[in-house]
């Protein structure tokens, strides 16, 4: 097999005779082209957060000072976007995170590491099959029927849960079929959500009224920080290329380009549609919104109809996190297995399609369960998978800076400026995110039920550990998660 740092592409398993030699050889499938990179990565940054919460972030710092919450914010994500980026196009193979801290850090670092983002990939596909039925509940009032029970304080309906169970259902489906199927729907979902963002900046530059737009800064210091502190979990997804990196068809270098180019286009993405927001609605009616986002594109496209182009928008975020995290959740269990760190059934390969259908369908039957819980209870489960994920971060830019010290001729395609700098800045700015979670900061995880999530998961987990094949098992699925490059 073909090292992760060779200089040249792994051979294109597109045509007939070479996808046939790929099964054979149980390999996974490089068909990931850029156009559908750029999709899994943006689509996964831009779920439903940027129709239901602008209102919110305006109200809190006003339109500017929103703003440039966002600019700020995006630094850090910038940073730590680097070190990945460099780090998948000299390691592009499955499983991104462990890859990279298996190399620098050992075995027991590349289990945190996997395991913690693995909460966060799993709390937001669990999340999106409530999402979904929610969001539809908005769109057709008197959706929801037949009671079945309350969690929590909501009452969960029959209508509720079967669509969240079908559309699980349909996305796990496709993902089991191939990742070319789950790129394909990524790009035309994505293409959904440009149409009705896109469409509602083009109203702003049209009809909106910068009046509106005031107070452009509120509530001060408080209110900047109120809106950064969410900024960083709003970009949350890039992540998700270097998972994938080894389904994907394109020169290594170009996996590290298109994740920044990602990363830029969702930080114009919810800097744009703040100010268009801002200037559909003056302060009065922003107050009496339930949703800002909405009736701010009804306001300027003239017509109830903007609003619900808006929302559609938004179920198509929703999608698209949807499936991507569920690409990179399935790839990131399917690295640890092929470690001997899970159970090796889930490190197996689909004899016909090429994915790792055991993953998937463990990832997507959770994902089918989920709506029988309501939505606050998914709610605690997605706020505690945030720390991991930012967790995950911290422990890439750590590897980042432990393998250009020791390992500096390593050849890297896409080779990140000043890597040092770059590799510190990364880790101090995640870390200084980690602390946001801690009691008494504003992003805080509520006690007991999000904290004793997160414990579960941590004993779950160093079970897993504890019985893992370790050095004695797994050879085979070992030697190619080691196998990371020269």
């Amino acid at each position: 097999m073909l090292l992760a740092s060779d200089a040249s592409p792994l051979p294109n398993y597109g045509g007939a005779k070479a996808r046939g030699r790929a099964v054979a050889e149980g390999q996974l499938l490089r068909v990931v082209r850029s156009r559908e990179v750029l999709a899994i990565a943006f689509g996964a940054m831009i779920g439903w957060s940027w129709v239901a919460l602008s209102g919110v972030w305006i109200d809190s710092a006003g339109s500017v000072g929103a703003m440039l919450a966002f600019a700020a914010g995006a630094v850090a994500v910038v940073f730590v976007g680097l070190t990945y980026a460099e780090l998948a196009s000299a390691m592009p193979q499955a499983g991104g995170e462990h890859v990279y801290s298996l190399r620098a850090l050992g075995r027991g670092g590349a289990f945190i590491c996997t395991w913690a983002i693995l909460l966060g990939y799993v709390s937001v596909v669990a999340f999106e099959a409530v999402a979904l039925p929610t969001v539809l509940d908005y769109l057709l009032p008197g959706f929801s029927r037949g009671y079945l029970w309350t969690v929590a304080g909501w009452d969960v309906h029959l209508t509720w849960v079967l669509v969240g169970v079908v559309a699980a259902f349909v996305i796990t489906t496709i993902n089991v079929l191939g990742i070319h199927h789950a790129a394909k729907l990524q790009v035309i979902v994505t293409v959904l959500i440009l149409l009705a963002g896109l469409t509602l900046i083009g109203g702003a530059g049209v009809a909106g009224a910068t009046a509106n737009m005031q107070p452009l800064f509120d509530n001060g210091v408080q209110g900047f920080l109120a809106v950064l502190v969410m900024v960083p979990f709003m970009f949350v997804g890039f992540d998700v290329i270097p998972q994938s990196a080894e389904e994907i068809d394109l020169p290594y270098a170009d996996i590290g380009r298109l994740m920044m180019l990602s990363i830029a286009m969702a930080v114009c993405w919810y800097i744009l549609i703040i100010a268009a927001v801002s200037t559909g609605l003056d302060q009065a009616a922003m107050d009496s919104s339930s949703l800002p986002t909405a009736d701010a594109a009804a306001a300027l496209l003239g017509g109830s109809w903007g609003g619900k182009l808006l929302v559609l928008g938004g179920i198509g975020g929703i999608l698209t996190s949807w499936n991507a995290f569920l690409i990179g959740g399935s790839r990131a269990l399917y690295a640890l297995a092929r470690a001997g760190q899970v159970p090796a059934v889930l490190g197996r390969l689909h004899p016909r399609y090429n994915t790792p259908h055991n993953a998937i369908l463990l990832i997507g039957a959770l994902s089918i369960v989920a709506p029988l819980f309501g939505r606050p209870a998914l709610v605690w489960l997605v706020d505690a998978g945030g720390p991991g994920i930012v967790l995950a971060y911290v422990m890439v830019a750590w590897s980042f800076l432990v393998l250009r010290r020791r390992e500096p001729d390593m050849p890297r395609p896409y080779r990140v400026p000043r890597g040092r700098l770059v590799g510190i800045l990364a880790a101090v700015l995640a870390m200084a995110i980690l602390v946001l979670y801690l009691p008494g900061s504003p992003a805080a995880l509520a006690w007991p039920y999000e904290w004793a999530i997160v414990g579960a998961w941590i004993a779950l987990g160093a079970l897993l550990y504890r019985l893992a094949p370790g050095e004695s098992g797994g050879r085979e699925n070992r030697g190619r998660a080691s196998d990371a490059g020269p």
